[in-house]
């Protein structure tokens, strides 16, 4: 497709996307604290299969990188109150303060740009740990609230069901996203070459997710990624 118009089609999906749950907070039909796991979850993996509509050009990425670039300026500026925007504030955020904006969601935009900048659709480095940051830290919150299970020892602020959920989430989106980058014929590599490695890579975010750093997981997480990413994808 023409890079031009693959951009505009990856803004008007993933618009539709934030927008949708805005408007479910807002209305009530899901709690916020949900909305903001689920645009968590599902924002990067139609993000990042949107890049397949994206031609071979040296340009496409920075195109593409312009859809979490605006929306992650849109971000900052509800963050800072410059735009009033009640919807996105209840969807995103714990508490319904507006700065709380300003940590995890747009760390999660920045980490979104940088890894589309570097890794594009050519390397599978950038698209795994974007999958672990987005399935693996939502549902970690997800089941680590839903589900009843113990603390864990160094970290009274998670549970073990929450950091499976880390796991389990962040698995299995890389597996999926990869498998469909593989049907598509852009990654030539036999899929269960993939395997052990997406294991590895989600075992250890696992493992870094449980620390006691509040706040950064979208930025550890995928630091801890990116570098056994290196190691294995070469």
């Amino acid at each position: 497709m023409n890079p031009f118009l693959a951009t505009v089609l990856t803004f008007a999906i993933a618009l539709t996307w934030l927008r949708l749950m805005d408007f479910a907070a807002q209305r009530g039909w899901i709690e916020s604290r949900l909305s903001r796991k689920l645009i968590h979850i599902g924002t990067g993996p139609i993000f990042v299969l949107c890049w397949l509509f994206f031609a071979e050009t040296w340009y496409s990425r920075w195109l593409a990188a312009l859809v979490p670039f605006a929306i992650t300026i849109q971000f900052a500026l509800v963050g800072l109150g410059m735009i009033k925007d009640e919807a996105s504030v209840k969807a995103m955020s714990r508490s319904g303060d507006r700065r709380e904006i300003l940590r995890g969601p747009l760390f999660y935009g920045i980490v979104f740009i940088i890894l589309t900048l570097v890794y594009w659709k050519t390397n599978p480095i950038g698209i795994v740990a974007l999958m672990l940051m987005c399935g693996g830290d939502g549902l970690a919150d997800i089941l680590g609230r839903g589900v009843r299970s113990s603390s864990l020892p160094w970290n009274r602020g998670k549970t073990v069901a929450g950091s499976l959920g880390m796991f389990i989430g962040g698995w299995i989106l890389a597996a999926l996203v990869i498998g469909i980058y593989i049907l598509s014929g852009a990654f030539a590599t036999p899929y269960n070459a993939y395997l052990l490695p997406v294991s590895v890579i989600a075992l250890v975010g696992m493992l870094v997710e449980s620390l006691p750093l509040r706040d950064i997981d979208n930025l550890t997480v995928t630091l801890a990624a990116v570098i056994l990413g290196t190691i294995f994808f070469k």
